[in-house]
């Protein structure tokens, strides 16, 4: 059994890791927005149908895998019917943490990454949040 202090540290990583998790999919959101008008400024405009294939289809597109990925999977955490564990937390939030960070040796990754934050202000508005959380 936990004593009160331990619930309240799992309470809060709990919290911190929700927040990771909701600011990641803003965070995706942006660099999708800014990858698709990207795209439709060359290709001209596509259906959301369209779309949505080169994002799960084109080779181009497959950088942003890596945030939706670590979203299904923190999702996951909080589906589960008993509860999270403290290191299951604790694994997450490192994940989000080396992802900010453009940590794995990904340069095409971290290329494109690097490229969406300096022409979003909504993505390293984000980012910045992220690192902060994530103690970055």
């Amino acid at each position: 059994m936990l004593c009160k202090s331990a619930k309240i540290d799992l309470m809060e990583k709990n919290e911190r890791l929700k927040r990771c998790r909701d600011l990641l999919l803003k965070l995706h959101k942006s660099m999708v927005d800014l990858e698709r008008s990207l795209y439709e400024g060359i290709h001209g405009e596509l259906t959301a149908g369209q779309f949505l294939n080169l994002l799960l289809e084109n080779d181009d597109f497959a950088w942003l895998r890596r945030f939706s990925l670590l979203i299904v999977e923190i999702d996951e955490l909080f589906d589960q019917k008993d509860g999270i564990a403290e290191e299951d937390i604790d694994a997450a939030q490192a994940k989000v943490a080396e992802l900010v960070r453009m940590d794995g040796g990904d340069d095409y990754f971290e290329d494109k990454y690097k490229y969406a934050l300096q022409h979003s202000v909504e993505a390293a508005s984000l980012q910045s949040e992220l690192r902060s959380l994530t103690g970055d």
